[in-house]
């Protein structure tokens, strides 16, 4: 058995005693001396606080950690061949898991997951990433707890909110890789580097457990609203990234929902879906995760937090001469400022952070025009150039956008099982009309108005996209448009605009425009919530405390947006009610980097029809007048769809691979199964 010296458990000794008091300093003013030794470190909130901060520091940009990175890996989203291919999309759709890390520590393609030479105390986007920053904050908050009785000079309050955040964070880091890898050692004592290491992986659920009650203990030290507080009216304007209780409340229902998922009850199998093992939740332990949660919404709906849900108020379409523009091209209403698009980017506010009333937990990031190298020109077509810069193109599948993105009147236009639902409405000679409103928020489809100023004479056929078979932009008879136009017949906005392109110029210095994606926002609370009250005992649950039914959270989040209820025929049946509650996740949460773990822990990663991702096809009928008539109400004929990608995973892919050099550390540490 080894010794590991200066070196325990991937990186996680590598804390130096300088205590990282110079990072974050942007939403936290600190004393000028406060880098300073131990002693002084921990003495008062103000120096205890400087210590906090870097672990915020640490937390990785998902979108912007890399100049081109990738983030969805489910069925949700493919990439262009040529540039995309190299991606860590690419790879899992092979099976390629350990391209996490392999070509990434060779210099290759990056992700969140892995970026070589993370350095904590950097402010640079690019030094962050989960896999070198996870042990290093979980030792740093052991250390901060070991040592918060040397903060003497502190009221109680102080010594609460620096307590529930070290707590909150060694949950949040533990969390946080478990979701990935499974079951991990949970670290809550600082180890000594030169003590002989041989602590066992723990199950899912134990590690779980774990995290839970570090959540809980947060939950019961941190506030609702830093600025309500003493400590906290002192950076008033700078407390919007800070952990509060809701927060702590959240992660402790997702944690204990993701230990009562199939996945770690019945353990990773093939054909979950046929046997029923999809719906095997421990109840006992969604209740738990219901009741965390319902204590979370009934802080939000009580006003006592800075949440809320935004609005999806968007300008109407008589505003200007050109229908459905106030939705296609995010404007919004007159007098709205706490706009849903603004969750995820602003533009022509001075590079403001995103987020509005909705997120609960983001990282810092202060970079202006920071979005500009890595991002804002990954989403829409590079034909004849049009988005400028770096070959990379995301794009949603079109089996993804037909089963997420159901009927305005809330019906899936598929079922569960891949079958056409017959009650849904749905017509396949008008496919766009009369969707769920989120698809024509989220989703550029034919007919799209892409180019809103004024194309010169060569790139005047693309101002509106083709995107049917045979049309300008998709690679049937054209193979150079696999590399820069749609593979799938839909292009994605909802994290950028469409005018990012080189005519409407919106990703110029003059747009101000500015993305994060969150990592948890108040929506997800209400469906983590109606997932969790679903398992227990079905729609009609509610949680300790809360007034609302796992039903009424789904309808909420729905209403929002203009979308009708679930239907009675689904609420009346637990497993139905429950597919129900998974595709509004899958619409809400579209491409915000969740679509894995949710098909992970369901057992769905290796079924039909999760485990293809596929192109829709069809052709126009007459001639359309596209610049004055809405694209929706289209007529077309062959609707159907080419399947792209089968992802042949095995049950080895419930889980990524360790990296090779942390299980040969000690025999106690040891790989995930089929690795």
């Amino acid at each position: 058995m080894k010794k590991l010296n200066q070196y325990i458990l991937i990186g996680m000794g590598a804390l130096s005693l300088t205590w990282g008091m110079t990072s974050c300093t942007d939403y936290l003013d600190k004393e000028p001396d406060s880098t300073v030794g131990e002693e002084e470190a921990f003495k008062n909130f103000t120096n205890f606080q400087g210590f906090v901060e870097e672990i915020y520091n640490c937390i990785p940009n998902k979108e912007s950690c890399y100049w081109c990175t990738s983030f969805n890996w489910g069925e949700d989203e493919i990439m262009n061949t040529g540039g995309g291919d190299t991606h860590v999309t690419a790879h899992f759709d092979l099976g390629d898991y350990r391209h996490w890390y392999d070509e990434q520590d060779k210099g290759g393609q990056q992700s969140w997951l892995n970026r070589p030479g993370s350095n904590p105390t950097s402010t640079n986007k690019f030094d962050h990433s989960l896999a070198y920053h996870a042990w290093y904050c979980i030792r740093k908050a052991n250390i901060g707890l070991e040592n918060i009785d040397k903060m003497v000079d502190a009221t109680r309050e102080e010594k609460n909110f620096i307590k529930g955040q070290l707590l909150f964070f060694r949950a949040w880091w533990h969390h946080q890789q478990m979701e990935w890898w499974g079951g991990l050692p949970y670290i809550d004592t600082v180890l000594d580097p030169n003590e002989q290491f041989n602590l066992p992986r723990l199950s899912f659920r134990e590690c779980a457990e774990k995290c839970a009650a570090d959540y809980r203990a947060a939950a019961d030290l941190l506030p609702d609203n830093w600025d309500e507080t003493t400590i906290g009216k002192k950076t008033l304007g700078k407390n919007d990234l800070r952990i509060t209780k809701v927060c702590a409340l959240g992660y402790m229902g997702k944690v204990l929902l993701w230990a009562a998922s199939p996945l770690n009850v019945v353990g990773a199998e093939m054909g979950a879906s046929r046997n029923g093992d999809t719906y095997k939740y421990d109840a006992e332990l969604a209740r738990k995760a219901a009741d965390a949660l319902g204590e979370a919404l009934t802080h939000i709906q009580s006003g006592a937090t800075p949440y809320k849900l935004a609005d999806y108020d968007f300008a109407e379409d008589d505003d200007k001469n050109r229908p459905g523009y106030g939705i296609y091209d995010h404007i919004a209403a007159k007098g709205s400022s706490n706009n849903y698009s603004d969750i995820f980017r602003t533009t022509g506010q001075s590079w403001k952070m995103p987020g509005v009333s909705e997120v609960i937990m983001r990282g810092p990031s202060t970079e202006v025009n920071g979005s500009n190298w890595n991002f804002v020109k990954l989403w829409g077509p590079k034909v004849n150039n049009l988005v400028e810069h770096d070959a990379i193109i995301h794009m949603p599948t079109a089996n993804y956008v037909n089963y997420a993105y159901g009927m305005a009147n809330g019906e899936p236009i598929y079922l569960a099982d891949g079958s056409l639902n017959p009650e849904s409405g749905f017509d396949k000679t008008h496919p766009f009309a009369n969707r769920d409103p989120r698809f024509y928020h989220d989703i550029m489809f034919d007919g799209f108005k892409f180019i809103l100023g004024s194309p010169d004479a060569v790139d005047k056929q693309y101002q509106y996209l083709e995107l049917f078979t045979g049309g300008n932009m998709v690679p049937t008879g054209n193979p150079a448009r696999s590399a820069d136009g749609s593979r799938t017949g839909y292009f994605c906005q909802k994290l950028v605009p469409h005018q990012c392109n080189k005519y409407d110029g919106m990703y110029n210095w003059g747009g101000a425009l500015m993305t994060y994606l969150p990592y948890m926002r108040v929506a997800d609370i209400y469906l983590l919530y109606a997932e969790a009250g679903a398992a227990a005992s079905g729609a009609s649950f509610k949680g300790n405390g809360c007034t609302l039914s796992a039903e009424d959270a789904v309808n909420v989040i729905r209403s929002r947006v203009g979308a009708g209820p679930v239907a009675a025929r689904f609420v009346s049946d637990q497993k139905r009610f429950i597919d129900e509650v998974r595709r509004e996740r899958a619409c809400e949460l579209a491409f915000e980097g969740f679509r894995w773990q949710d098909l992970q822990r369901w057992l769905l990663l290796t079924e039909y029809p999760y485990n293809i991702k596929t192109r829709q096809e069809f052709k126009r009928v007459g001639d359309y007048d596209y610049a004055n008539k809405d694209p929706r109400y289209a007529e077309v004929t062959g609707w159907d769809e080419t399947v792209i990608v089968e992802r042949n995973l095995q049950t080895k892919h419930y889980l990524l691979p360790l990296k090779e050099k942390e299980v040969y550390l000690y025999s106690e540490f040891s790989q995930n199964p089929g690795w």
